[in-house]
């Protein structure tokens, strides 16, 4: 049909600077407006405009900015081929109510009408807008909400985020649509809701909306539909249409005491398994977590190249102490260049520490360990330990870092029950502490050697 076109002018010769409301109407034809006034109203202007779709000229012009309300019924209203809304922002409220057209303009412009209080959008086509997740931001003091025969994807919290001020909501959806959870988690305000023709898709997405409109207190809410049992839902086929009440309580419904009983199960299961577990191995979980712990500092600190902190690690028994400080001190520590660092219990752990920490710590802060053994170690739960650790070491680093020094001669009925050192003995080169005053400087000149060699690294 022919296009129709108006101009402000023609019709008012001069805008009266009281005008408050105006009605244009083409009919089913399509508009072309043109504005041709500037002229600022006193009051605010009412706006109706009524065709098949009207182009605006003139779009900066100052009367738009006068525009208190407008109402659209025309497929689109475009000015400079974008939508009206962005040259009225003083609008507090717009209708506008379209014929699913393709070519409505990017409705995103509407959260820049920051007064907007009455918002009811009516036949239009919003799953192609590309940037519908922001349309209704900014609007904090929006307090209506109409959305009449739209066709929606989805509904969720990112289109509500900024509708602190929505009091009433109205959703007429068009064709099945998702409605999340979250698109009321922001509407505190909110205190009436109108539904008519709500058809949702049969997901659990969507279950919330049972118990929220059941049990909300704050809420009124008003459905086209006699009761919720009424309400239908598309399944996946998208053909069939069942009780969206009964999808619910069939699929998306879970049985609170079974839920506890099998936690409760589960809980007691994992506790007989600790509790087991601590009875039979228990004694080697912190072992297991001083070595994994001293092996990681290892490995950081080789990484950075940094030197240890003693050459050997001294186990021994308390009870050979005395051969400790005069044999063994003399004649490693006191002989050199180079000097050796020697690691004693007695003199070195840190005061205050698990005794289990401090030997860990030591082990890995030495180069090697040297393990005195003696009848008097083998009866020494703290030596074992030592031992122990200093084994696991071994095993991982693949090193040789373990040096065995036979105090005195141990029958082998003595050794095969403690099964670490028997195997250490069967596979390892070991020194003995020989009874002939004659030939201790051999065995210090050997063992002094061993300590030395590989100093630097």
């Amino acid at each position: 049909m022919s296009l129709i076109k108006l101009h402000l002018s023609d019709i008012f010769g001069v805008i009266p600077y009281n005008l408050s409301n105006v009605f244009i109407s083409s009919g089913l034809r399509p508009m072309h407006l043109v504005i041709g006034s500037n002229t600022t109203l006193n009051n605010g202007l009412n706006l109706h405009i009524k065709g098949q779709y009207v182009i605006v000229e003139d779009c900066n012009s100052l009367l738009l900015t006068s525009v208190f309300t407008l109402q659209i019924q025309a497929a689109y209203m475009i000015c400079e081929n974008e939508f009206i809304g962005k040259y009225v922002p003083s609008v507090v409220s717009l209708e506008f109510q379209s014929m699913f057209s393709d070519n409505i303009g990017d409705l995103s412009v509407i959260n820049q009408l920051v007064h907007l209080k009455t918002l009811k959008l009516e036949k239009l086509d919003l799953t192609n807008l590309p940037n519908m997740d922001i349309m209704f931001h900014n609007l904090t003091k929006l307090e209506t909400l109409i959305l009449a025969n739209c066709k929606l994807f989805f509904l969720d919290g990112s289109l509500t985020k900024d509708l602190k001020a929505l009091t009433k909501l109205g959703l007429i959806p068009k064709d099945t649509v998702n409605i999340l959870q979250t698109f009321v988690d922001h509407l505190t305000q909110l205190r009436f809701v109108y539904l008519e023709d709500l058809d949702l898709y049969c997901s659990c997405d969507n279950a919330w909306l049972v118990s929220w409109i059941r049990d909300n207190r704050k809420v009124e809410v008003v459905m086209s539909n006699p009761s919720m049992q009424d309400l239908k839902c598309l399944t996946d086929n998208e053909v069939d249409h069942i009780s969206f009440v009964s999808y619910v309580t069939e699929n998306c419904s879970f049985d609170l005491d079974f839920v506890f009983f099998a936690c409760s199960s589960v809980f007691l299961c994992i506790f007989i398994v600790v509790v087991l577990m601590y009875k039979f191995v228990g004694q080697y979980f912190k072992p297991f977590y001083h070595i994994a712990s001293g092996w990681f500092r290892e490995a950081f600190r080789m990484k950075e190249k940094q030197q240890y902190r003693y050459d050997a690690f001294v186990s021994y028994s308390s009870k050979d102490e005395h051969w400790v400080i005069e044999e063994l001190l003399p004649n490693l520590e006191q002989r050199g260049p180079p000097f050796l660092r020697l690691c004693l219990h007695s003199r070195d752990f840190q005061l205050g520490h698990d005794i289990v920490e401090n030997i860990t710590d030591s082990i890995y802060a030495s180069r090697r360990t040297l393990c005195l053994v003696s009848r008097n170690y083998l009866n020494s739960n703290w030596c074992s330990v030592e031992m122990q650790l200093a084994t696991y070491r071994l095993q991982v680093e693949h090193r040789d870092i373990l040096i065995l020094v036979f105090l005195e001669t141990i029958p082998s009925r003595l050794l095969s029950s403690h099964h670490r050192l028997a195997r250490l003995v069967k596979t390892r080169t070991y020194l003995d502490w020989p009874q002939e005053s004659k030939m201790h400087e051999a065995f210090w000149d050997r063992l002094w050697c061993k300590l030395s060699s590989n100093k630097a690294n």
